[in-house]
């Protein structure tokens, strides 16, 4: 696979997403608006929508943070664990700090959504 196809299937799979993603924000976003002005406004609290889509977002880019360190620190730690076996703990260790990112993130949205209730 040459360089070009693989940039072309990786935009294509990122609009996919991307349009998947939007295509799901139409269905559900409307449903949650519904029932919050079913409720009433409330002066001082923060719409369910809202919320939701904050903590998204903290999660959402905590993953993609995560993948982009783990994109790096992966390659090159596999690549001196080829050089000098002995250092693959280490390596590992790299890769685990990076993966910390995601817990980050989730731990973010779920201190969001915890305060909206």
């Amino acid at each position: 696979m040459t360089t070009y196809e693989f940039r072309r299937k990786m935009h294509l799979s990122f609009l996919a997403t991307f349009i998947l993603l939007v295509g799901c924000a139409f269905v559900f976003t409307p449903a949650v608006f519904a029932a919050d002005n079913a409720s009433g406004p409330s002066s001082g609290q923060y719409t369910t929508a809202w919320v939701c889509i904050a903590a998204a977002i903290a999660f959402g880019l905590g993953a993609l943070g995560a993948g982009m360190a783990i994109s790096k620190v992966g390659s090159a730690a596999m690549g001196a664990i080829s050089e000098r076996p002995e250092i693959a703990s280490n390596a590992l260790i790299f890769i685990a700090l990076a993966e910390g990112l995601v817990v980050f993130g989730f731990i973010t949205a779920l201190m969001i959504l915890g305060h909206a209730a």
